[in-house]
């Protein structure tokens, strides 16, 4: 890892007006990725994403494309139900890809510590009858607040993915290809895996390492993919920085803002929203594909 470090922007908690002072430095290439009709070289590894699919598979209006590596950035629930997590893994496992990583997303509420152990968690359970607690305290984003509660007292939930292989800060080389998945995000309603802007955000960054090939986040950097329909821009700052100055990835998978779905790049890196829902939660926008040689000395 590089022992670069990277500075907190002085107003990173307002990511619309940071991106306004960074702009004029950056690149935003709006890029118009088709699927590949050609068949799959055997020196490239095909990368197939999605993300923020939010129990909806059943209604996809596409074919998911063939390729070596399926990805799910994030919000493959509604609240992280044993339920919704059984359906997703059934789901995942009936996909022909040979490898296939899922990270989470601030749906999944019952992966995440904060409200599944520890004191904040316990008090949650002991207050649940009076109404507080923890699980209360989120929007519940028209999600019934006993099915919220319901999904958090269920116990190790991430085991029910047995189809896939699921990152939480840790990485993964697939024939030589270095992928690293985190789930973390700015602050965002309260719900799962999210931590304030600035050094908690970035404590989270500073463990990517960097050598990563592909990078898998579920929040957006600043000014990629992170345009909110408000016009507010929901990106992180921080990790938008991580990714030009220490990482450099050759991709950046990511999810979270369903209007930001697409293909942007600075001239170096490619910037991947793979959001499957539009804004009004229908999932309308097919997988992104796109082929990462294979460094030598290995092969599928």
């Amino acid at each position: 890892m590089s022992g670069l470090s990277i500075p907190i922007h002085p107003i990173t908690h307002n990511p619309t007006e940071a991106w306004e002072q960074i702009k004029p430095t950056q690149r935003v290439i709006k890029l118009n990725v088709k699927t590949p009709t050609t068949p799959q070289n055997e020196n490239m590894l095909r990368f197939v994403c999605m993300s923020d699919t939010h129990c909806l598979t059943s209604h996809l209006q596409f074919e998911i494309p063939d390729g070596d590596v399926f990805v799910h950035a994030g919000d493959f629930t509604r609240c992280g139900s044993a339920i919704e997590i059984e359906e997703f893994n059934s789901w995942i496992g009936s996909l022909p890809h040979k490898h296939k990583v899922v990270i989470a997303g601030n749906h999944e509420l019952s992966f995440d510590p904060k409200f599944t152990c520890g004191p904040a968690a316990r008090q949650q359970h002991k207050n649940a009858h009076t109404g507080g607690g923890l699980i209360n305290e989120i929007p519940d984003l028209g999600i019934e607040r006993a099915k919220l509660k319901a999904a958090v007292e269920a116990e190790n939930t991430v085991n029910l993915i047995t189809n896939a292989t699921y990152l939480q800060d840790e990485p993964l080389t697939i024939c030589g290809i270095k992928l690293y998945g985190t789930p973390w995000q700015p602050e965002f309603c309260n719900w799962a895996f999210n931590l304030p802007r600035g050094k908690q955000c970035l404590d989270k960054w500073d463990a990517i390492p960097a050598e990563t090939d592909v990078l898998i986040t579920h929040t957006p950097p600043v000014g990629h993919g992170d345009l909110c329909c408000t016009g507010v821009r929901a990106g992180c700052v921080e990790l938008l920085s991580t990714v030009q100055s220490r990482v450099k990835p050759k991709y950046h998978v990511f999810g979270h803002i369903h209007e930001g779905y697409g293909v942007t790049s600075d001239g170096k890196i490619i910037f991947i929203n793979a959001s499957t829902c539009n804004i009004n939660y229908v999932p309308v926008n097919p997988p992104i594909v796109f082929d990462v040689p294979i460094p030598p000395g290995f092969s599928k």
